[in-house]
């Protein structure tokens, strides 16, 4: 048991050798762990505000970090310095994830905005506004170009970065939606929500058309099945 943190801690996150973990607080600090060591390595600071999530950049001594002080920081664990901070969000930032390929980060906040940074280029690359309801958490997909986008609203968004729009909604949560993730082979998606719920959809409602119920996308496979 590791009791470094002085406040409520939000997030973990393992380094992809399973030899570090990042812990995030409300204290404004995110804190890197050494599991051969068994002791804390680093603090690092610079937030002045909670930190909300925490992620590894895949394959990297590269972290990324959310923050209720409305900005996403990127971190050296070596240097134990921050390399870069995104400014745009007007609210607090709730989550932060990276592509697979470690090219893009998306981060959703409170407001209920989605943004998509260029890590390479250091810029906002896209935004999509889900509001007015908070955007709780956000996922890739493999292909890095759909995010799916969990809302206090209770409904998850698919927005597809490509073109720039929410492809499909997937309604079935009674109360907010609280964490979505893709699988590793984006064949399914998985959420959790205040209703006590979690549920997993095939990835098939990904590919939803126009006004399509599931029910009408079940009947459209198998005759497309069948042809």
């Amino acid at each position: 048991t590791f009791k470094d943190h002085i406040q409520p801690v939000w997030s973990v996150a393992f380094h992809d050798t399973g030899d570090f973990i990042l812990t995030s607080s409300m204290d404004h600090s995110v804190k890197l762990l050494d599991l051969n060591a068994l002791k804390q390595r680093y603090t690092f600071r610079g937030h002045v505000d909670s930190v909300n999530k925490v992620n590894f950049q895949p394959f990297s001594n590269i972290f990324a970090s959310a923050s209720a002080d409305k900005t996403v920081s990127l971190w050296d664990i070596k240097s134990g310095l921050c390399v870069q901070t995104f400014y745009g969000h007007l609210n607090a930032v709730n989550d932060v994830q990276f592509s697979l390929k470690g090219d893009s980060i998306a981060s959703c906040d409170a407001d209920g905005v989605l943004k998509v940074w260029d890590v390479r280029m250091v810029r906002e690359r896209n935004q999509l506004d889900c509001g007015p309801y908070s955007a709780n958490k956000c996922s890739f997909d493999k292909s890095s170009t759909i995010i799916a986008v969990a809302s206090d609203d209770g409904i998850i968004k698919l927005y597809n970065e490509a073109v720039n729009k929410i492809e499909n909604m997937l309604k079935g949560h009674e109360d907010a939606v609280q964490d979505v993730k893709f699988d590793y082979n984006s064949k399914m998606i998985v959420s959790c929500g205040s209703d006590s719920t979690f549920r997993v959809w095939p990835v098939s409602y990904t590919h939803l058309r126009a006004h399509e119920t599931p029910e009408h996308l079940v009947c459209r496979l198998l005759l497309e099945k069948k042809k």
